[in-house]
């Protein structure tokens, strides 16, 4: 991206919207680039490398917001964009029970980039397929102790780069490049099949193959996947105690915590398209959970896939500590949100793409950790399962009623690890899952994911994380 250029047409394209009308103006100059490469079964399927750049605008106007987005940077059709986007806002206007307002945060003027060693613009084509390469060598025809019949490896490296501002002085320029893994591995053994769905990603360089050990943690998950097969026994079916693992512990925190405390949620916007909340506007202070719930969302954290340490308003992120103690403490807000509960916004606000408008978006969300090391948290289990990987999760559209199967799990006899069991089943209220937390430990570990809302709909790469997370008193099921 051409900074020289994205600053006169950004600053063309708010001068052109004050000037139509607008009350408030900004202007996202966003280019992203992305090459893939993708192996099924050993065979190189056609690789993928695709380009946007653009200008979004996005205005309000006698109270009402209007966004526009074009590709064409002449700057003529930007100028065209940004009053058209001004009378798009004055024609809602007369249709709006209550004219849309943005709070007073601080507008952030920073220059930000992720680090990198080994810059992602030499991801070629050569580079992708060598590593999945090396990964097929070590899981195709049984190598991992199991046949494989079903793989699919996909790797990506990609490039985000921003040039916003808005009329309330914000001018942020931010670089943000990321390497990202999905994998779909099938085992079959003797007429019983298990699969595993595997996501590895962060922000950073072509470093980010080596740091996370990928091929190696593709290689033990295969191993993994035949120890299920030829080992799993049936698993407990009464009240127990579980364990959720950094991996459990993680999708819950951001299925049942993250989403429905999205405060654009919680107000009904996302009604129609990626749901509701349980929680209202009133929930906050509302007991939710057992002193030990602490949940998190973190957009500062280095090396995350979802690091953005200055939102697409232009406000600086912080930490958010969604549950506290128990506790139902801060939703995620954006400043619209924000002045409708008569705070400020928390930096929440992200887009995929020039031609998206931000929304509220979670970054990485994860359970706080505890005091106790791992051992120490099994030994505490009398009789109980430990959930280390799932195969298979789903939730209401209220973020409510929810469901997670295990595909590597562990019973627990007498504080000990004893052999694996086959799909447990943990169906559990969120009320009932956060109130059963015991104990957490102090080990983190966090997993990568892509976060889907809004309509057009917007990926987000995210992280979600957390320790190993003690569940008392649980009725489990079985698949």
């Amino acid at each position: 991206m051409k900074r020289e250029e994205a600053k006169d047409l950004a600053e063309a394209a708010v001068s052109k919207a004050r000037a139509s009308g607008a009350s408030y103006a900004e202007a996202r100059v966003q280019s992203t680039r992305a090459r893939q490469y993708v192996l099924k079964n050993g065979e190189a399927q056609p690789s993928f490398f695709g380009e946007g750049y653009g200008i979004g605008i996005r205005v309000i106007a006698r109270g009402a917001l209007g966004f526009g987005a074009t590709n064409d940077m002449k700057r003529e059709a930007v100028s065209d964009i940004a009053a058209r986007a001004v009378r798009l806002a004055k024609a809602s206007s007369s249709l709006l029970a209550k004219p849309i307002s943005f709070d007073d945060s601080k507008a952030s003027r920073r220059k930000w980039a992720a680090p990198e060693s080994k810059k992602v613009e030499n991801a070629d084509a050569g580079w992708l397929r060598k590593v999945l390469v090396e990964i097929e060598k070590r899981i195709a025809d049984g190598r991992a102790g199991v046949k494989i019949p079903g793989r699919l490896l996909f790797l990506a490296a990609e490039l985000e780069e921003k040039y916003f501002i808005n009329s309330d002085g914000a001018q942020v320029e931010a670089r943000l490049p990321r390497v990202g893994f999905f994998g779909s591995l099938t085992a079959m053994e003797g007429g019983s099949a298990v699969q595993r769905f595997i996501q590895q990603g962060e922000t950073g360089g072509l470093e980010v193959v080596d740091r996370v050990n990928l091929v190696e943690k593709i290689e033990e998950e295969a191993r993994t996947l035949g120890r299920v097969l030829k080992t799993a026994g049936k698993p407990p079916t009464d009240t127990l105690d579980v364990v959720l693992s950094p991996e459990l512990s993680g999708i819950a925190a951001h299925e049942s915590v993250g989403h429905p405390q999205e405060a654009d949620r919680v107000l009904g916007r996302e009604g129609a398209q990626a749901g509701e909340s349980y929680l209202k506007a009133d929930s906050l202070g509302r007991k939710i959970g057992s002193t030990e719930a602490n949940i998190s969302d973190d957009p500062t954290l280095l090396h995350s896939n979802g690091y953005t340490p200055v939102d697409e308003e232009g406000v600086q992120a912080k930490k958010r500590r969604l549950i506290k103690d128990g506790i139902i403490n801060e939703f995620l807000q954006n400043r619209n949100t924000a002045t409708q509960f008569g705070l400020r916004s928390n930096g929440a606000s992200r887009s995929v793409s020039f031609d998206r408008e931000p929304i509220i978006r979670m970054s990485n969300t994860f359970v706080e950790p505890g005091d106790y090391s791992t051992e120490e948290l099994i030994k505490e289990v009398k009789h109980g399962v430990f959930f280390k990987t799932f195969t298979e999760w789903n939730i209401d559209d209220k973020r409510l009623n929810q469901r997670y199967v295990a595909l590597e799990a562990y019973l627990i006899e007498k504080g000990e690890t004893k052999g694996l069991v086959k799909a447990p089943v943990l169906e559990i209220t969120t009320p009932r899952l956060w109130g059963s937390v015991k104990a957490r430990s102090k080990h983190m570990e966090f997993e990568a994911a892509v976060c889907g809302k809004g309509d057009p709909s917007q990926g987000a790469p995210v992280w979600t994380g957390g320790p190993e997370t003690l569940l008392q008193g649980i009725k489990l099921g079985a698949r």
